[in-house]
């Protein structure tokens, strides 16, 4: 407890800041940490006054003495007060090692001052100590002046990851051109910094960070190219004129990834270019099927043929994807030339059927039922070659409208058969192994979040598994190498199936524990071979 009245001390010490008396102030503030917080609140704004080579000693000897003082406002806003008076008496005290270091570092960046930029970055080259080499790249990173860029890349390559990962943090900061730059060199050896560094490029969203994301979905890793897709998903509109140049390029899977994406995006100015893309027709499906599918999540008002085209492709895939799209974009205009569509009863048209059925239309199939031809060949394919939860669906939406008449009698349940996993997150694709393996013969059980199918597989054993790559959340090496940890290879048959043909990729899915690998697109016919290759 003092034994003077604390406003004496008060203006002694603003006495003896104005006329410099070092000795004497030093005698009074002794005294500093006996106040109470108001009147430690005085001095310090006293304090702030003096001339900095006055003053800052002080803040310096009452932080060596408790450095929690840091945290306290009033404390901090008059040392920045006071560094702001003299930038440079900071910057030598940095450069001489002044004690605590590691708060004047934090004091410097937080001042954003580039004036101390050139301090701090002798620093990097004088010292070796990691916790002041993290704190100065972390101030370089908070003050973000672009000459810090080159001393701070150094450091991306450094055998100390703390601070690689302080260098990348740093750099995502400043996000100079320059900086971006030398992140995106960075990427392809680790996993981990890969995506901190696609992140850095999602929150900076600038050109050169946008360009960066947008080239990392021709990446041959598959982690990255997902991570890349959904920032770019989540950036939205801005990214789309990046995407749409990516449809110019022959390259199928960065145009399936930008399509992807697209769709997701569900901007509208996507829809001219890939109506352009589709128009040049190209020649891999997994292309057009990409195409139609984003089409499907997208305001398709004019150039309504692009999307009945789509129901005569010669790919299956194609066509199930093209019905879909019509679905979420049914106009009068489509349901009159689809009906005329459907008039014949060749093989061609009950593909059409088919594909209209198999993608669970449900405004499309029911306003195509006035046509007798087409009500002929779809109750057909629902009697005969229809899974049975498809079939029921529709008989459903018969009963409901007003087609009770068409609906058979309910059939005997009929003998257990062999189940066939599937996992894709494309209902459209997961519709095309359900109609392709009932077909088969075989129960299909269907997912499209791969961690459902694998809680499914915990517990229950298919008879073979079909699984995706590329897919959110879980990818299929991923799901390949926990369903392997459950089932040996002998015990299960699990084949990829990709729109790509990519080393890494398919080095990484062997070694997960695939048997096989499968490209798309798949007809019943190739699911059927590679069935009777491992089924025996």
């Amino acid at each position: 407890m003092l034994d003077f009245d604390p406003q004496d001390l008060i203006k002694e010490i603003a006495y003896n800041v104005e006329r410099k008396d070092k000795i004497k102030a030093g005698l009074v503030l002794n005294y500093f940490f006996d106040l109470e917080p108001e009147h430690r609140a005085q001095v310090l704004r006293i304090l702030a006054t003096g001339e900095p080579d006055f003053s800052l000693p002080y803040f310096l000897d009452f932080l060596q003495k408790d450095k929690k003082l840091i945290e306290d406002t009033e404390f901090k806003t008059a040392l920045l007060e006071v560094v702001f008076a003299d930038p440079h008496l900071l910057g030598d005290y940095l450069k001489n090692g002044v004690e605590p270091r590691e708060i004047l570092l934090q004091v410097a960046g937080e001042t954003k001052l580039p004036e101390l930029v050139p301090y701090l970055t002798e620093i990097l080259t004088s010292t070796e100590e990691e916790n002041i080499l993290k704190c100065t790249i972390e101030a370089l990173g908070n003050i973000g002046d672009p000459q810090a860029t080159t001393p701070v890349s150094e450091f991306l390559y450094s055998n100390n990851r703390t601070l690689i990962l302080a260098a990348i943090n740093a750099l995502g900061k400043i996000g100079s051109p320059t900086a971006i730059k030398r992140l995106a060199e960075k990427m392809g050896h680790d996993t981990h910094l890969d995506l901190l560094i696609l992140d850095i490029f999602s929150q900076i969203q600038d050109t050169l960070s946008l360009q960066k994301l947008n080239e990392t979905l021709s990446s041959h890793y598959a982690h990255l190219r997902n991570y890349a897709k959904n920032k770019l998903v989540r950036i939205g509109s801005k990214a789309v004129p990046f995407l749409v140049e990516n449809l110019n390029f022959d390259d199928p899977d960065l145009v399936i990834h930008t399509l992807n994406v697209l769709g997701e995006i569900g901007d509208e100015a996507a829809v001219l270019p890939i109506r352009k893309l589709l128009s040049n027709q190209p020649k891999d499906s997994n292309v057009r099927f990409a195409a139609y599918e984003a089409l499907g999540f997208l305001p398709v008002d004019k150039g309504a043929y692009t999307l009945a085209a789509g129901l005569t492709d010669k790919d299956e895939q194609v066509r199930v994807a093209a019905a879909s799209a019509i679905e979420r974009n049914l106009s009068p205009v489509l349901i009159a030339g689809i009906r005329n569509m459907v008039k014949g009863e060749d093989e061609e048209v009950k593909n059409v059927v088919k594909a209209i059925i198999t993608a669970q239309t449900k405004e499309l199939f029911l306003n195509l039922l006035p046509e007798d031809n087409f009500k002929k060949l779809a109750l057909d394919f629902l009697q005969k070659k229809c899974p049975p939860d498809l079939r029921n669906y529709y008989f459903e939406l018969l009963e409901k409208y007003g087609y009770k008449d068409l609906v058979p009698r309910a059939e005997e349940e009929k003998e257990e058969k062999p189940v066939a996993l599937a996992v894709d997150d494309s209902k459209m694709i997961l519709s095309i192994y359900k109609a392709s393996l009932f077909e088969l013969g075989f129960e299909p059980r269907l997912f499209a979040k791969p961690e459902e199918a694998l809680e499914w597989l915990k517990e229950n054993k298919p008879n073979i598994m079909f699984t995706d790559l590329n897919m959110p959340g879980l990818t299929g090496i991923e799901l390949t190498a926990k369903t392997r940890q459950i089932y040996k290879p002998e015990e299960l048959t699990i084949i990829m199936v990709t729109t790509q043909n990519e080393a890494t990729d398919n080095e990484a899915a062997k070694e997960a524990g695939v048997t096989d690998i499968l490209y798309k697109p798949f007809t019943k016919d190739i699911l059927e071979a590679k069935i009777k290759e491992y089924l025996k």
